[in-house]
């Protein structure tokens, strides 16, 4: 007897795996095309960003070598391979093991074989490690675009959404390190405070830092709940979108601290001279200021020290025709610079 394959289940179902049509972008085109006419990122799917004035920064020739610290969907890498050929070669390194396969799979599919396109599984901060291991000594070009996937952001099972409820994780590679809700449950109410202050700007830390030690969550909702409820309670003039402000600042201070964001950020800061050939291109995309200040700061001491011979004067944002088709993109920044 054959099995009927499940339904979808009416017009309001509250699993995230049945809610999305556009999870299944064979069976419901129509769905993905609607997502991107009011420019959302249709659920499951990354959309790169910026990809027009990150090609502009790098400009990748045919032979050359590229790294794509940030794998990702693998946006960027497809646009770089399709200019450094003939003859080019690109790494791709990411942090995540359950993406980087399906990425690899769909650039294979795609016509990138072993000669022209390897990947590694890893974080950024080992850059100098992976290009030994591929066999490099320096690259013409490196990519590393710093903000959160699509897929990661979409799936509660990876607890960095709060749109539904999931388990309060947000690791990269969820087979290393400490979920979020023992990061929380284990530091100090202080240390909390300042993690959210530090890491994203917070104007509410200590408040937030008290809230979540008293009750430490373990689901993404749990902590919405609270930070709503706690704000609306202390400071009952704060509005719904700032509370969700807060809300999201919070999951983000959370997400850098459980991975070490700044640290790997800063030890990619610290390789690029010795990775990059001479007159060998970066470009970098923040998504916050933490981010942002770091390699400003960074590939300015780097030009006045003589490494970098040249290096962005100001932050390149992403256009208005791009901002209104892919919100996501709102927040990006990037700069470049060019190896002495």
């Amino acid at each position: 007897m054959s099995t009927r394959r499940p339904r979808y289940p009416g017009r309001n179902p509250r699993g995230f795996h049945q809610k999305y049509k556009e999870l299944d972008p064979e069976r419901y085109p129509a769905e993905v095309l609607k997502a991107l006419a009011a420019g959302k990122t249709p659920a499951g799917m990354h959309r790169p960003i910026m990809v027009d004035e990150v090609l502009r920064c790098l400009r990748p020739q045919p032979g050359d070598v590229v790294v794509d610290c940030t794998l990702g969907g693998g946006g960027h890498a497809q646009a770089l391979l399709e200019r450094i050929q003939p003859g080019g070669r690109l790494l791709g390194l990411d942090v995540d093991p359950i993406e980087l396969p399906r990425t690899e799979a769909r650039l294979r599919a795609a016509g990138h074989g072993a000669d022209t396109f390897m990947v590694r599984l890893g974080n950024f901060a080992g850059l100098p490690q992976a290009l030994a291991a591929a066999g490099l000594t320096a690259a013409d070009a490196i990519l590393a675009d710093l903000g959160v996937s699509s897929m990661q952001l979409d799936n509660p099972d990876r607890g960095f959404t709060y749109k539904f409820d999931g388990p309060l994780d947000m690791r990269m590679n969820p087979t290393r390190g400490e979920p979020a809700s023992q990061l929380v449950a284990r530091v100090s109410e202080d240390t909390l405070a300042g993690l959210l202050s530090e890491n994203a700007d917070e104007p509410h830390a200590a408040l937030i830092a008290a809230l979540l030690k008293r009750r430490p969550p373990h689901t993404t909702q749990a902590v919405d709940r609270l930070v709503r409820a706690g704000l609306e309670k202390v400071h009952p003039r704060v509005s719904k979108p700032d509370a969700k402000m807060s809300v999201r600042r919070t999951l983000q201070a959370l997400r850098v601290a459980v991975n070490d964001e700044f640290a790997a950020l800063d030890a990619l800061l610290r390789a690029l001279p010795l990775s990059l050939a001479p007159g060998g291109r970066v470009a970098i995309l923040t998504f916050h200021s933490g981010e942002d200040r770091r390699v400003k700061k960074a590939f300015k001491a780097g030009q006045r020290a003589g490494i970098y011979a040249d290096v962005a004067d100001e932050v390149i944002r992403s256009s208005m025709e791009e901002t209104r088709a892919n919100r996501r993109s709102t927040s990006a920044k990037l700069r470049w610079a060019v190896r002495g």
